[in-house]
């Protein structure tokens, strides 16, 4: 870290000025140990509009930001994250990349040994970890075996290049690999295109080692937008709303034809997930510890979220298979 950092407040920027990149320049702007020194975009009319409305400098290059920032959020498409975020980790810039880290494991796995190489902070932008409904239900997990997991929107021109497990679903494959805390043993799913080349809705049956199972099912082609994890655990029963931020937490306080039920709401914090995570981050390149969601945890999400992918492929040349053999005996 500079001297400038230690002495004051850390100097961070943003490189990618869409919608992502603009929330983070937002925040950046209202966190008080935080210095947004500039925002930088490949499209500079792009970058100099966020400069704009965000009062700050907008960088003509990317290699203007060494020695000028300490910490970066990377929010450009998936297919540069690797790129980028070990070229700022090589400058000896920290790194926040957006989800999902990266395109592929490989690059994953180049962006986990530059931040090593480097000794930098890489912090995966998972936001939901740092959802107040999520922060909630941490502290009552007690072996939990059953959930089911629904993220839906209706459709919109953004995150189109990749597929709904990497632009939605990835984000509860990461809660539940951060709350059930054991190794997926099993994934059987189904997805398909259905207003782009890319699958729009797909439904995934994960298994863990412990024997728990989990039904998570994403879609950006629905008429509504829902938001929600239910799962089950001894005599427990937990609703958590990412949207409303809160999560319900129903017991059984007598068991039998006549059962008696204790509701509870569990405290939360009314924070923006967006401002903790990035506060988060802030303060983990102060503080040069290990992030909430680190380098690891993003490629734990990503390789789930590949296996997914890879099990609704598989069903899909076997669905094929099916109807072509049905096609050539009808034919007959």
């Amino acid at each position: 870290m500079t001297g400038a950092a230690q002495a004051g407040k850390i100097r961070v920027a943003v490189v990618g000025t869409g919608e992502f990149g603009r929330n983070h320049a937002r925040v950046y702007r209202e966190i008080h140990n935080a210095d947004l020194v500039g925002v930088f975009d490949r499209d500079a009319n792009r970058a100099q509009a966020a400069a704009t409305e965000f009062r700050t400098h907008a960088f003509s290059a990317l290699d203007e930001l060494r020695g000028r920032a300490d910490a970066v959020s990377v929010a450009v498409p998936t297919a540069e994250h690797a790129e980028i975020g070990c070229r700022l980790m090589e400058m000896g810039i920290d790194v926040l990349v957006e989800k999902p880290m990266a395109k592929t494991l490989a690059e994953a796995d180049a962006l986990l040994e530059s931040a090593k190489r480097h000794r930098r902070v890489l912090q995966v932008g998972h936001v939901e970890r740092f959802n107040p409904a999520v922060l909630a239900v941490e502290p009552i997990l007690n072996n939990p075996l059953f959930f089911e997991v629904h993220r839906l929107g209706v459709f919109t021109p953004r995150s189109l290049d990749v597929d709904v497990i990497y632009d939605l679903m990835i984000h509860d494959l990461d809660i539940l690999l951060a709350l059930v805390k054991q190794p997926v043993t099993e994934v059987k799913a189904v997805g398909i295109p259905v207003l782009t080349d890319k699958v729009d809705i797909a439904h995934a049956r994960l298994e863990f080692a412990g024997g728990a199972v989990a039904n998570v099912t994403a879609s950006r082609v629905s008429t509504e937008r829902v938001r929600k994890v239910r799962f089950f655990q001894q005599h427990e029963y937990i609703s958590l709303d990412y949207a409303r931020r809160d999560a319900l937490r129903v017991a059984v306080k007598k068991a039998g034809p006549q059962p008696e039920f204790a509701f509870e709401k569990l405290p939360a914090a009314s924070v923006e997930p967006l401002r903790a995570e990035l506060e988060s981050f802030v303060d983990a390149v102060r503080t040069r510890t290990e992030p909430r969601v680190n380098g690891v945890a993003g490629r734990a999400a990503l390789e789930l979220a590949a296996r997914v992918m890879a099990s609704i492929q598989e069903h899909g040349e076997r669905v094929q298979l099916v109807a072509f053999a049905a096609a050539q005996k009808t034919e007959k």
